[in-house]
């Protein structure tokens, strides 16, 4: 006979399965476009009215859990519907949610397990240190080349604290997440502009990681240890 934990994470995914297919059934049903779009999304949100930003939200937090979802273009609607602030504010508020739940379940589900099976690793440690494990999500949520959902259910199988894994992904999540809603907003008034400033923004996203590690990866090191 199965634990009882067992058996609890087990429900859990099944519960988890049938709430992701409700709510995107009912998302579908409500006219939220299949591709994500980032015009359609914009249209379908304004023509939702004060429920917008909710549902916004609501399909930040399905992109996050989802994972193959992409988050960017989510974003971007938000500036295209919402504007710079009020864009801002619903895409990182949904973002934050998905991405604690995200580490809600990865932590209840399997911490224990992979701390079973890699206890030796120093990330998984009680006594791993928390600075190292802040900064870490902090560099991968600036540098969105890592997969938002992946990082997440990944940060909750280490044992950095709730509030830190918190803090760390808004904090280095919310410069991008300007970035994309401000390019959401703008590609309506100057579509060109907006295309051009995405293109120098991928190079830079992939030109930064390597920047760091060439030129200051022993300044990094120390400041880590």
């Amino acid at each position: 006979m199965k634990n009882p934990r067992t058996l609890n994470r087990l429900l859990l995914l099944v519960i988890l399965g049938i709430t992701l297919t409700g709510l995107w059934l009912l998302l579908r049903e409500l006219g939220m476009p299949g591709n994500l779009s980032t015009g359609g999304m914009a249209a379908w949100l304004n023509a939702q009215g004060a429920a917008g930003p909710l549902l916004l939200m609501l399909v930040m937090v399905m992109a996050v859990v989802i994972g193959p979802i992409p988050t960017l273009p989510v974003s971007a609607a938000a500036g295209m519907a919402f504007g710079v602030v009020g864009g801002t504010l619903v895409a990182s508020a949904g973002a934050l949610a998905g991405a604690l739940t995200s580490f809600g379940i990865s932590r209840f589900i399997a911490r224990d397990l992979v701390r079973r099976k890699l206890g030796e690793n120093p990330l998984f440690q009680e006594q791993a240190p928390q600075k190292v494990l802040f900064w870490g999500v902090f560099i991968t949520r600036l540098v969105p080349l890592f997969s938002f959902a992946l990082v997440s259910y990944a940060a909750g199988l280490t044992v950095i604290s709730t509030w830190r894994y918190a803090l760390a992904t808004y904090l280095g999540m919310l410069p991008m997440t300007v970035v994309f809603v401000t390019l959401g907003q703008s590609f309506q008034v100057h579509p060109v502009a907006a295309a051009i400033a995405s293109a120098i923004l991928l190079v830079v996203m992939f030109i930064a990681p390597y920047y760091l590690q060439r030129f200051h990866g022993e300044r990094l090191k120390r400041f880590f240890k």
